[in-house]
């Protein structure tokens, strides 16, 4: 997939486009329609599908106090829109610049001169322009003006969905505020139903304080994140660790006993370690069954199940045992080396 930082970095023998615009933050299920559909209508007018997104958030510029805590890195949404058949992402640095252009000014020169888009597939609580006064709507009005189609969808709502929970579900639409309460709320598997996959995190592998493998016999690998990325609530997870591939070490290599690009099942703790005062927040992931080095690799954590909270133990016996039923409860609920 091809990647054009800003609207100059776009091929000028583009010929013709279907667009998806969105922030596009998880590239959750709901945005996976938007994206289907864009695909399919591209391949039938046999121009590439193109995902406009922004960076930094476009919130900065309107409530900076808001901003979103983001559920996927650009990297995150750039790979799973590939997997998922775009086939260019343009990433738009949005600006005060930007934010000042009127509705008409953003289709002319992003959807019609820049894309030269024959479609472009955005979901009905669209909006753009300045103050975000142009609408799905303005869209079509626009597009029917200057011979380009414009697709709409409706949100994408839980209930009577299967893999979202089904007639039981509580009726929700699916968006990436309700991912982020229900990863505050711990509930990892209600966010990944609605992302279509396990929340996954992304980063290097850095030193801790070093008593995972020391003193408790359970030698982690330690995440720190910026407050910018969304994380499960403080507690103990299951889920799974996967080392990432370099030309060094691709697919299929090991480092230590773990085979890269493998799905290795992890007991995950999410917090400041409270037993020992920690102040730090962090990801801790112990892989069950494997050993190697990992520091200074980039890995993925993702989450399945919550085992429980955060607690303070004692003593290092208390806390000892507690791990080994967390161990043994993710042996219960996370397949081996898938």
């Amino acid at each position: 997939m091809d990647i054009w930082n800003g609207l100059e970095q776009v091929p000028a023998d583009l010929a013709g486009s279907v667009v998806t615009i969105g922030v596009f933050d998880g590239v959750h299920r709901g945005h996976q329609r938007l994206i289907a559909s864009a695909v399919q209508r591209a391949r039938d007018l046999g121009v590439p599908a193109v995902m406009v997104t922004f960076d930094p958030h476009p919130t900065v510029f309107f409530r900076p106090e808001a901003i979103p805590p983001a559920l996927a890195s650009l990297e995150q949404r750039s790979v799973t829109a590939a997997r998922y058949g775009i086939d260019a992402m343009l990433v738009i640095n949005f600006d005060r610049e930007l934010a000042g252009w009127t509705p008409e000014e953003y289709f002319e020169r992003v959807i019609v001169d820049t894309l030269h888009a024959r479609s472009v597939v955005i979901g009905d609580n669209f909006t753009f322009g300045h103050l975000a006064a142009g609408t799905s709507d303005t869209m079509r009005t626009l597009g029917d003006a200057r011979g380009v189609e414009v697709i709409t969808h409706d949100l994408l709502t839980g209930a009577g969905d299967p893999a979202l929970g089904g007639a039981s579900a509580v009726d929700h639409v699916v968006c990436s505020t309700w991912i982020r309460d229900r990863l505050a709320e711990g509930d990892v598997a209600a966010a990944g139903r609605a992302l279509g996959r396990n929340f996954t995190v992304r980063g290097v592998v850095t030193r801790g304080a070093g008593r995972g493998g020391a003193a408790l016999g359970f030698p982690t690998a330690n995440l720190y994140f910026p407050d910018a990325q969304a994380l499960p609530s403080d507690g103990v997870y299951a889920g799974d660790l996967r080392i990432l591939p370099t030309h060094k070490d691709p697919a299929g290599e090991l480092v230590g006993d773990m085979p890269v690009e493998v799905h290795m099942p992890a007991a995950i703790s999410v917090g400041t370690n409270p037993t020992f005062g920690d102040e730090t927040r962090s990801v801790e992931a112990f892989v069950l069954d494997h050993e190697a080095d990992l520091y200074g690799r980039k890995v993925t954590v993702s989450f399945i199940e919550r085992i429980r909270g955060m607690e303070a133990y004692g003593d290092l016996d208390q806390l000892i045992t507690a791990i080994n039923r967390d161990v043994s409860e993710t042996r219960h609920l996370v397949p081996r080396d898938r």
